[in-house]
């Protein structure tokens, strides 16, 4: 992770909220763990239901809140303060401590079943909470870094928690041990909430609807309204549910497949956590800074990758001399590819994950965004529910676990191709973030000189077929671009256009109606609120030097007006998509890799003071290096 993500560990704004959220998840997963333990090693002292039907009803406790209250937790998380809402729940957690040594005391089974529903509620109240503040604490350009932190907090807050559990359910007087241990935790996690900034409501006057059912559908429709943000829940459920999928089988894939005891469930858990971290930390850095969504189609890929070569990978028969220790199954040739296997899951599910937390938080309204976070917990709890009753029914009719993660793996492209076809701007995204990381090496001067909403006119000098990919990958909104219209049908990039709403147009002699609806479809955009790029010379220059600038620009700018950003694109001249030598692509073997292009961004320019010439002058000093800085 970069160094300007680690600088919100620093920040007062960021730091104890992550402390706080860190410590909640530690208590969590180690609560529930150490009970889990308890019952599966010491189940006769509990009752007499069998140890499976416990675990599962354990699982099953904890994640009905989800179900029952995560609609009421959106709004209270819109009509009060969220930091209030933060002690308020560390207040809630150290009262489930304490009933939770009564229980202990009493030696209640139900009663900690109670504790543990509590604290699925506990997590539920937080949830909208926990991703609706980092936006109203965090830049957009920290969002992302937040969102990676938050992310390889929680997993490594999953690990300790439910190691440290086990630990503590083993021991002498384990009920004492567990009592003490999850409370500090609790007074901890709430000594850390009292130094979140304020975070105010966004609706204050919001009425609270306490009917789950009804609210959990009006927060739905919060999230359909947008089909980005609706479908990065989807994404993200689902990947909720292809992790709880892999963490419920190490138990079984470490004993009944690898052959291993309980040290080889710890192992699985921690490599895969690692991975997880390592993907949050290393999503930041190719961000850079952004919400960059390119990086989700090579998550799923890795992630589909990764899964099969798991399935594959594992070894096809139980070792003679099972159980094996730790050190014995480390000497495992295939041991070694399983864990390969495990990172390279987590790593990729790092890349899929926090980016679609950071889009789902930056597209969902400021004035229902924890109404829309509440909808995508429940939709996570919906999915993992699900996944767990697949998994159970597959596995139950004779399914090996081997082949239960390989069918996860197929799924998970289905699921891509599915969401991938219905906003293709994950896919060019990711077409555009290799072309920019492997073709070229871009740098971007004066980003923000491009408004964050609303309309503008962005243009630019044509000196390659590929300009537009890299304006699109400078800017994080989506672009239309108006573009010639034999462009627009060039093999392979017709795609790109096409799949961004490009903009076809032609000369009026060639065809004028053509040419109409394109001014149409500009204004019609702009109108929208959208961001329209054109490329006023009309054409790719042929020699290096700028065309002059059509008065396309000035109808434009009659009809709507908006500000005007000039660009000027640097080092893309004698590349391999420009005309230099003739034909674009026509001396591949000029082409390097890595090649350094800078996409420099002007002030934005009133709509009354952008004639072409002026906008022609502007672009030119963008290029020339000592005026532009």
């Amino acid at each position: 992770m970069s160094e300007h993500a680690f600088s919100l560990l620093r920040l007062r704004r960021f730091a104890p909220f992550f402390a706080t959220q860190f410590m909640g998840a530690l208590n969590d997963n180690l609560f529930k763990n150490a009970l889990i333990v308890l019952l599966t090693f010491h189940a006769s002292d509990w009752g007499n239901l069998p140890i499976s039907l416990l675990a599962n009803i354990a699982g099953g406790v904890f994640i009905l809140p989800f179900f029952l209250f995560s609609a009421t937790a959106g709004q209270l998380a819109d009509k009060y303060d969220k930091a209030l809402l933060s002690r308020l729940v560390k207040v809630l957690e150290i009262g489930i401590m304490l009933v939770a040594a009564t229980a202990f005391w009493l030696h209640s089974l139900y009663l900690l079943m109670f504790c543990l529903f509590l604290l699925g509620l506990h997590s539920t109240l937080f949830g909208p909470v926990k991703y609706a503040i980092l936006p109203q604490h965090l830049h957009e350009d920290e969002l992302v870094g937040g969102n990676a932190l938050i992310e390889a907090g929680t997993f490594v807050a999953i690990l300790i928690g439910t190691i440290l559990g086990g630990l503590l359910a083993s021991q002498p007087n384990s009920s004492t041990w567990i009592t003490v241990v999850c409370l500090g935790v609790a007074c901890i996690g709430y000594q850390c909430s009292r130094s979140i900034p304020p975070a105010p409501a966004p609706q204050p006057d919001l009425p609270i609807n306490l009917n789950p059912i009804s609210e959990t559908w009006r927060n739905i429709g919060f999230a359909r309204q947008n089909r980005t943000v609706f479908l990065s829940i989807l994404g993200i459920s689902w990947f909720w549910l292809f992790g709880a999928l892999l963490l419920t089988q190490f138990p079984a894939f470490a004993k009944n497949v690898l052959g291993s005891n309980e040290s080889g469930v710890t192992l699985l858990l921690a490599v895969f956590t690692l991975g997880i971290g390592l993907g949050s930390m290393l999503c930041e850095r190719l961000s850079e800074g952004h919400v960059e969504i390119g990086l989700v189609p090579l998550g799923s890929i890795g992630l589909s990758v990764c899964g099969l070569y798991l399935a594959l990978a594992t070894p096809s028969q139980l070792p003679n001399n099972a159980p094996l220790a730790l050190s014995e199954l480390l000497v495992q040739p295939a041991m070694w590819h399983v864990l390969l296997a495990l990172i390279g899951l987590g790593l990729f599910g790092g890349f899929f994950i926090v980016p679609l937390y950071a889009l789902m938080q930056i597209r969902s309204d400021n004035s229902h965004r924890a109404r829309i976070i509440a909808a995508n917990n429940i939709m996570n709890a919906l999915f993992m529910v699900v996944g767990s009753l697949a998994a159970g029914a597959l596995l139950s009719n004779g399914l090996s676990i081997p082949t239960l993660f390989g069918i996860a793996a197929l799924c998970n492209v289905a699921v891509a191709v599915y969401i991938y076809g219905l906003v293709p701007e994950f896919l060019l995204r990711f077409i555009v973030w290799v072309l920019v990381h492997t073709v070229y090496k871009l740098n971007v001067s004066k980003a923000e000189h491009i408004p964050t909403q609303g309309p503008a006119l962005l243009i630019a000098n044509h000196v390659s077929f590929v300009d537009a990919l890299i304006i699109t990958a400078a800017c994080r909104r989506p672009i239309r671009f108006v573009m010639d219209h034999h462009i627009f049908r060039w093999p392979i990039l017709s795609f790109f256009f096409k799949s961004s709403k490009a903009i076809p147009i032609a000369p009026a002699k060639e065809d004028a109606a053509m040419m109409e609806r394109a001014f149409e479809e500009v204004s019609k955009a702009l109108r929208n609120g959208e961001l329209v790029c054109i490329f006023p010379e009309g054409k790719i220059t042929a020699n290096g030097e700028m065309n002059p600038f059509r008065p396309g620009i000035t109808r434009i700018l009659q009809r709507d007006a908006v500000p005007v950003v000039p660009m000027a694109l640097i080092g893309l001249w004698g590349s391999l998509f420009s005309r230099k030598h003739g034909k674009a692509l026509a001396k591949p073997w000029r082409a390097r890799p890595f090649r350094n292009v800078s996409l420099v961004i002007g002030n934005q320019i009133p709509p009354e003071q952008a004639s072409p010439e002026h906008l022609q002058q502007i672009v030119k000093q963008c290029s020339i290096p000592e005026i532009r800085d």
